[in-house]
């Protein structure tokens, strides 16, 4: 039996069998009655629902949601949308699957830059930070979180949700702040600094093993709660940090969603509070909006509809 293309290349008449990431798993009772599985499988290039229609007494034993799969089945366009049906799955077995070509990090959905390229960027934009203590402040706080840093998504599944999201999103954030910071004269390095530490609660708000799920802890608190905290843990280690500077940076925090009703428990108050809001709101809509453009397979002018921009997109002839 043939091997399944890269889910990016999945096609209706595909079959065969492959390793996947069981993002989400999902027992459902369909309009007779009858029990199936309803799945979210994901490989590097993507992610794609899969159904269990048969066995599934049997086979909602064999795996669990968060592990790698081996799965058997065929794919099938439903309400004009693709799928996989499958017919059998399984967890991996590392060792003996690895005969067969099984790599983790296939199976995983993963930022389109090479992280060791995004974190040498983020490290030289930080070290490019003028004040001192700031600077002392920001690679402290990143080398703490390294590994985190490097691996963590961004969200669960609004965008940038995939391996190294989170540093994609700040990098992105960086950038577009610091061209709109130079353009109204907006002080660059509270920027930069709203960059890093805007979603850093995120470390510990989402927990992450390949799926992506909400902590115990942001659950009850939040990102921007927990961010705050690790603000303050960090001021108190470097020797002597200004209140008024921690005082600017936890304002950035608080309010980098823009608005009370958007979560932010209070409004932007200053230039660079603006610019970060501005700079976040934009980077998080685009990313939406390329992917619905990329993964929309619907017939006509318009996509369909999006359910958090709340709206269809245009698509363009092809020039």
């Amino acid at each position: 039996m043939a091997r399944l293309p890269r889910i990016a290349e999945l096609d209706h008449a595909a079959s065969g069998w492959g390793f996947f990431l069981c993002a989400r798993k999902d027992l459902r009772s369909g309009r007779s009655g009858t029990e199936y599985l309803d799945l979210i499988l994901q490989d590097a290039s993507g992610e794609i629902r899969a159904k269990v229609f048969q066995d599934v007494d049997t086979l909602k034993l064999e795996f669990d949601a968060g592990e790698f799969v081996k799965v058997q089945g065929r794919a099938n366009l439903f309400h004009g949308r693709l799928e996989i049906i499958l017919d059998k799955i399984r967890r991996v077995m590392a060792e003996r699957d690895r005969a067969d070509g099984f790599r983790e990090d296939d199976c995983i959905l993963s930022a389109p830059r090479p992280v060791d390229d995004m974190w040498a960027e983020l490290m030289g934009r930080l070290q490019n930070v003028g004040h001192p203590a700031l600077r002392a402040l920001l690679l402290g706080i990143a080398e703490q979180h390294a590994e985190r840093l490097k691996l963590w998504p961004a969200a669960r599944q609004v965008h940038h949700a995939y391996r190294s999201g989170l540093l994609e999103h700040i990098l992105k954030i960086m950038e577009v702040g610091d061209g709109i910071a130079a353009a109204y004269g907006a002080n660059r390095d509270l920027v930069v600094a709203g960059a890093l530490l805007h979603d850093i609660g995120k470390l510990h708000e989402l927990s992450y093993g390949g799926s992506t799920e909400y902590s115990i802890e942001g659950n009850l608190m939040g990102h921007i709660t927990i961010g705050v905290r690790m603000l303050r843990d960090a001021a108190a280690a470097v020797p002597d940090f200004p209140s008024e500077l921690e005082l600017q940076l936890a304002h950035l925090i608080l309010s980098h969603h823009g608005a009370l009703e958007l979560g932010s428990p209070v409004k932007p108050m200053t230039v660079e509070a603006f610019v970060l809001a501005a700079a976040d709101d934009l980077d998080a809509k685009l990313h939406q909006v390329r992917r619905h453009l990329a993964d929309d397979d619907t017939e006509g002018a318009f996509t369909a509809y999006h359910r958090y921009l709340e709206r269809v997109l245009y698509k363009p002839p092809a020039s």
